[in-house]
């Protein structure tokens, strides 16, 4: 069976390095959304960025909004921007160690092999609908008066985080086989 991959074209060399530059990019992006984030968790959004992405609806949206002072503001908006970069890096990690996972799985199940490829793929989905996701929560940082602006962010981050989990469920399940069956070998 052909993979299908949006890394096909790479040696696996090239994935592995690729990937191990990924993972480090990720972590320090992550690191710094986390700094940009500690601002922004406040009653109303203990959970900072999240709550703003999940605010059930435009009411909610503003009282979050109303919460942050200025400072927090600057915060979100330079979250969000970053973000921009974030979720290109995110998803080329994920879909690279799902494409990793699946090709060392492969001799064990070609339908997880198979699996892997199809979440790797979805990851640049995830991508587009972060991207859609912040468009949204930018326009209501700026003051629009769109009501529908909080649904398209819930209804993208939502997507997003199912594809996500489901991306990172399959490599951290993935990682726990291989490593069994290294371990076994080794008996």
């Amino acid at each position: 069976m052909r993979s299908l991959s949006p890394f096909d074209r790479c040696s696996n060399i090239a994935r592995k390095r690729s990937l191990i530059i990924a993972l480090v990019l990720s972590l320090v992006l992550l690191i710094a959304l986390r700094i940009l984030d500690a601002p922004l968790r406040t009653t109303l959004a203990p959970r900072g960025i999240v709550s703003f992405e999940l605010a059930k609806d435009a009411d909610a949206s503003r009282q979050i909004l109303d919460s942050w002072n200025a400072r927090a503001k600057m915060h979100a908006a330079l979250s969000l921007g970053l973000d921009y970069l974030f979720l290109i890096v995110y998803a080329v990690f994920i879909s690279l160690a799902c494409v990793q996972v699946g090709q060392t799985l492969r001799h064990r199940s070609p339908l997880l092999a198979r699996l892997g490829e199809i979440l790797a793929w979805s990851q640049f989905l995830a991508a587009i609908l972060d991207a859609i996701e912040n468009a949204a929560l930018i326009s209501l940082l700026f003051h629009s008066e769109r009501l529908w602006w909080p649904a398209v962010a819930r209804g993208c981050a939502l997507i997003k985080f199912t594809i996500v989990g489901a991306g990172l469920i399959y490599i951290a399940a993935g990682v726990v086989m291989i490593g069994m069956e290294k371990i076994l070998k080794e008996k």
